[in-house]
This record gives structure tokens, C-alpha cells and sequence, in this order.
């Protein structure tokens, strides 16, 4: 059989060094991107032509992943790609992810590109609850993740329902509770807004600065026996080796930090770990799958080459680009301010603008009142206008029907002597010419009292037009004017000024960096209490699985990750005296340059 599948791989090999090229397919976190590569190429020609398309140059961190035969495996650096066991198709698929994680988060990333991979890789593992989180951990990365995504809160933009079409939390945790999707994203909300003012960078930080310190991060974790065939698990991490039991994979049994392991072999299916005192026993287990150990060996050998190197001083080209990574965040940090404060008058500015907007419009709109008012104004005085001369052509008319009766009245006067009976006649017709002379001229009087009337109107109407004329005026008056310029921020100028200082200051920085860090830790800590709190009251304790009940356990315990090491590591911790020495020789390694 082995013969047969050797025969197989190496007419395979055969085939594919026929063609002088090959093609491969590189799936990121992000996107995906194929690479045409050389027969004779090792996996370290592809591994740094995908680092350099990436611009990423902490590439220690990282490595190419495939799966052969239901089995992860990496890409060997050392080794031509084709001689290795990888998938046989068209084009080979694989994964650029973290393969070693740092023990240090926020000290041990410096690119921004790595800081980004990192985020993506955590999440993911964390969402398919590959790593244990706790439910108000859950709620908590949750809310930094959106706030990565969407940057800073604003309630006129982020409405109810905005984040309906995000995975946001593992399954697990949301089947825990008896809360709705709209409750989660309300607790997250009120979470997100507390974070007003970060950057989206920032904010990948903190969450992994919180993920880092959940209890399953980073730990690759394969099925071992002892030596009387107990199934066991062993867990390889930035920290050491450690042994757990099956069905707990949260507390480990024993652990073997890398400073105190003296030698990790194996011979063919058994693995032997050989402790520094020559007093300690010796562990040995069993791992019965060949491709298995050899995955082991190549995480134990990368874990403790880069748990010593950190324990190094860094080299001068590695301090050169942790200060140029420092200055270019603190330039984009002050390029973000500058654009807080910007983005602040803007706001202010066209808000003012809308302000004076609306008082333009209500000033056209009184405007166009003035001028309907006028309108009518100038309708009402014509009017009145028009029935003043009729008044006096009708007063006219009456004066001379007045001045006809009164001839009439003479005549009558002239002829009346004509005899008696003509006398009683005319008597009684003068009586009736002067009863309707009478009658017209109380009506003339009427008509000319109305025509003064009439003409004392026509003055007011002329009066409210001639009001209503400069009402108007004053308002296209009032209305002429200028919008004031948006004023524009002045611009930051950033200068670096790097100072001697002696390793008492060092100290002393070293000092107040740590009483920060537990304050920050403190503040975290309440956080997660405060929602773990509000969210118990809801919690179905018959969906708890063994992770969250051992979880409990160790909460009330008091037991962590960080805790099982802290015996091992408080005699040999020499972190804050070598970090002092480190920034004592970055600074004078600045001062030859």
C-alpha cells in the first residue's frame, strides 16, 4: 500500500515538472489572489512574494495552511513546493493565516496589516467558537468589532435594526438567553456609543487585547495518550505545553513553560518532553498519526524560537521600523483629530447655513404676504376710486335736476296771476314743486356727503398702499446678504523632539505604564461584570455547556490562563528590566543613527 501510494505521489511529481510553471490561489482573510509560480520554487520564494503583495513584514508570525487528507498541514519553507504533499489540482489553494500568536498583543504587533490579519483570524475563531468567550466578553468584542466596521456612533445614522444582517455573536451564546435579537443589539449599542472617539484601529486593539485573555486563544490543541493509553490533550501556545483532559479543554492538568523544557523529541509515534532540572521526570506520550507530529514538532520548534527571541534585544533594523510604525501612528492620529475638528465646524457651518436658510425663507415668505397685501391694497383703493365718480356724476345730475326746479318754480311764479283758479293750481303745484325740490335737495346733500365719504376712503386706501410699499421695501432690504465663509482649521504641524533621559526616567515611565494598564484592566473588568450582570437575570442554565460550567468554575476560583504560570514565570520574569534595557539601547542606536 505504501509502495503503491509512493509510486502515485511520484507520478504526480513527474507530471507537474513537466511544465515549466504552476499556478497557486492565496486566500487571505480579506480577499483572494493568484500567483504564478516556478517548478523549482520552495515554499519560502511563494511565502515572501505573498508577504511583499501584502506589504507585511512581520512575517513571523504568519505561514501558508492547506488540508491534505482531512489533516491541516503548513508549507515548508526549506522544501520545493511540489516535492511536498500538497492538493493535487489546479490551481493549490492556500490559506494565509496566523500560525503563531504573540504572547503580547499590543507590545509585539507594529503593522497595521498584521494588526488587521489578527482581527480577522480572532473573530472568526471566536464566532465558531473555536475559543471559549464568555457571554459578556461576547457582548463587549462585539461592540468594538462594529465600532471597527462602522467607526464612531451617531444615532441620526445608526438607527434601530442596523446591525439585523451582522454575526455578531457565537451561537452558543445567543441560544444561552432568552432575549431577542433587537435586546442583543440594544445591549450592544449602548456599549458601541461608550466608545465614541476611538479610531477604527484602536478598536481592533482593544478587541484583541480582550480576546487575548480568554483562556482558549492561540492554543492548538491535538488528541495525545499516556503511556496507559488515557486519552489526553496536549495544547501548544505562545506559553509552553499543556496537558489537558478531553472534555476540558479550559484548565490544563499540567503545563511546561519553554524556559523550563531542556528537549522535545520524538521517535516515530511517541513524543518525549525532557524538563531543565535534572530532578523533574520526564513526560512521554503517544500521538499515533505520523503527519500529526510532525505538525507538533514544527509548532513547538516555532513557538520557542520566537519565545526566546522576545527575550532578546531587538535587532537595529527591527527598532528602526518600530519607530517609524510609533511616528506613522502618531501622524494618522493627529490626522484624524484634524479631521474631528473639521468635520466639527463643518457640521457647525452648515448648520448655521440651514439656519440662515430658514430666516431667508421666512423672509421671502413675509415678503410675498407684503406684496399680496399691497395687491389688495391697490385693488381696494381702485375701487373706491371708481365709486367716488359715480358718487359725483351722480351729485351733479341731482344739482342740476335742483336748479331745473327751481326755473320751473319762476315760471310758475310769472303765470300764477292768472286768475284764481289757475292760482289754487299753481299754489298747489309750486307747494309740489317745493315739496320735490325739497326731497332732491335733501337727496343732493346725501349724494355729496357720500362723495366725501367716498373720497376720504380713497385717501386711506392710497395711505395703506403707500405703508404696504415701504414694508415691502424694507424686507428686500433686510434680505440682501452674504452667507459667511466656512471657516477652515488651521492644520497641525507634528515635531518629534527626542530628548536624553537616564534608565531612573525609563523606570519611572516603566512604572506609570503599569499602574495605566491596571487601571485600564480594572475599568475592562468592572465592564464585563457590569454586563454579565445585566444579562443573567435572561440566562437558560439548562444551555450551559461544559465549557461555560468549567468557565463559572474557574470565575469563582479565580483561576486563569495567566495564573497557572505565574509560580513558573515570577522567578524568571525579567520582562521589566530587559524592556528598560531595550528602550535604553533603542536610544542610543537612534542617537549613532
Amino acid at each position: 500500500m505504501a509502495s503503491a501510494l509512493a509510486a502515485k505521489m511520484g507520478f504526480n511529481s513527474l507530471l507537474r515538472k513537466q511544465a515549466r510553471n504552476f499556478r497557486v490561489r492565496i486566500c487571505t482573510m480579506e480577499s483572494e489572489e493568484e500567483f504564478n509560480c516556478e517548478v523549482k520554487w520552495k515554499g519560502k520564494d511563494l511565502f515572501d512574494l505573498v508577504c511583499r503583495s501584502l506589504g507585511l513584514w512581520e512575517t513571523w508570525f504568519f505561514g501558508l495552511q492547506y488540508t491534505i487528507k482531512d489533516t491541516v498541514a503548513w508549507l515548508k519553507m526549506e522544501k520545493k513546493i511540489l516535492d511536498q504533499e500538497v492538493p493535487n489540482e489546479e490551481p493549490i489553494t492556500f490559506f494565509f493565516l496566523v500560525k503563531f500568536y504573540p504572547e503580547n498583543i499590543e507590545e509585539e504587533l507594529v503593522q497595521e496589516i498584521t494588526q488587521r490579519l489578527f482581527f480577522l483570524q480572532v473573530k472568526k475563531k471566536i464566532l465558531e467558537e473555536e475559543i471559549h468567550c464568555p457571554p459578556e466578553a461576547s457582548v463587549l468584542l462585539a461592540s468594538y468589532a462594529v465600532h471597527a466596521k462602522y467607526g464612531d456612533y451617531d444615532p441620526n445614522v445608526h438607527e434601530p435594526g442596523f446591525l439585523a444582517e451582522e454575526e455578531l455573536l457565537p451561537k452558543r451564546v445567543i441560544n444561552l438567553y432568552q432575549m431577542t435579537a433587537e435586546m442583543w443589539e440594544e445591549r450592544i449599542t449602548v456599549c458601541y456609543a461608550e466608545h465614541r472617539g476611538r479610531t477604527r484601529d484602536e478598536a481592533e486593539m482593544e478587541y484583541l487585547k480582550i480576546a487575548q485573555d480568554l483562556d482558549m486563544y492561540g492554543i492548538n490543541y491535538f488528541l495525545i495518550r499516556n503511556k496507559k493509553g488515557t486519552g489526553l490533550l496536549l495544547g501548544v501556545d505562545a506559553l509552553g505545553l499543556h496537558i489537558y483532559e478531553p472534555e476540558n479543554k479550559l484548565t490544563p492538568k499540567c503545563s511546561f513553560p519553554w524556559n523550563e523544557i531542556r528537549n522535545i523529541s520524538y521517535s516515530d509515534k511517541e513524543f518525549t518532553i525532557k524538563p531543565v532540572g535534572k530532578k523533574s521526570n520526564t513526560f512521554k506520550f503517544i500521538s499515533s498519526r505520523l503527519r500529526v507530529n510532525k505538525l507538533i514538532l514544527q509548532l513547538c520548534i516555532g513557538n520557542h524560537d520566537l519565545f526566546m527571541r522576545r527575550r532578546q534585544v531587538d535587532s537595529l533594523e527591527i527598532q528602526q521600523l518600530k519607530a517609524q510604525a510609533k511616528k506613522e501612528r502618531a501622524r494618522k492620529q493627529a490626522e484624524w483629530q484634524r479631521l474631528q475638528r473639521e468635520k466639527k465646524l463643518r457640521k457647525e457651518a452648515e448648520r448655521a447655513r440651514a439656519e440662515m436658510e430658514r430666516k431667508l425663507i421666512q423672509l421671502q415668505e413675509e415678503a410675498h404676504m407684503a406684496s399680496e397685501a399691497l395687491l389688495r391694497s391697490e385693488q381696494t383703493a381702485d375701487l373706491l376710486a371708481e365709486k367716488a365718480q359715480i358718487a359725483e356724476e351722480e351729485a351733479k345730475l341731482l344739482a342740476q335736476k335742483a336748479a331745473e326746479v327751481e326755473t320751473e318754480m319762476q315760471r310758475i311764479k310769472v303765470t300764477a296771476m292768472r286768475g284764481q283758479e289757475e292760482r289754487r293750481l299753481m299754489e298747489q303745484k309750486m307747494l309740489e314743486a317745493e315739496m320735490r325740490a325739497l326731497k332732491e335737495s335733501e337727496e343732493s346733500e346725501r349724494r355729496t356727503k357720500e362723495a366725501e365719504q367716498l373720497k376720504q376712503d380713497l385717501q386711506e386706501a392710497r395711505e395703506s398702499e403707500r405703508r404696504a410699499r415701504n414694508k415691502l421695501l424694507e424686507i428686500t432690504t433686510f434680505t440682501l446678504f452674504r452667507l459667511p465663509p466656512v471657516p477652515s482649521p488651521d492644520t497641525d504641524n507634528l515635531s518629534f523632539d527626542f530628548k536624553d533621559t537616564d534608565m531612573k526616567r525609563l523606570s519611572m515611565e516603566i512604572e506609570k505604564e503599569k499602574v495605566e494598564y491596571m487601571e485600564k484592566s480594572k475599568h475592562l473588568q468592572e465592564q464585563l461584570n457590569e454586563l454579565k450582570t445585566e444579562i443573567e437575570s435572561l440566562k437558560l442554565k439548562e444551555r450551559e455547556t461544559p465549557l461555560d460550567i468549567i468557565h463559572n468554575q474557574n470565575t469563582e476560583q479565580g483561576t486563569s490562563k495567566q495564573s497557572n504560570f505565574k509560580k513558573v514565570r515570577s522567578q524568571n520574569d525579567l520582562r521589566p528590566r530587559r524592556k528598560m534595557i531595550l528602550l535604553f539601547c533603542m536610544h542610543q542606536n537612534l542617537q549613532n543613527l
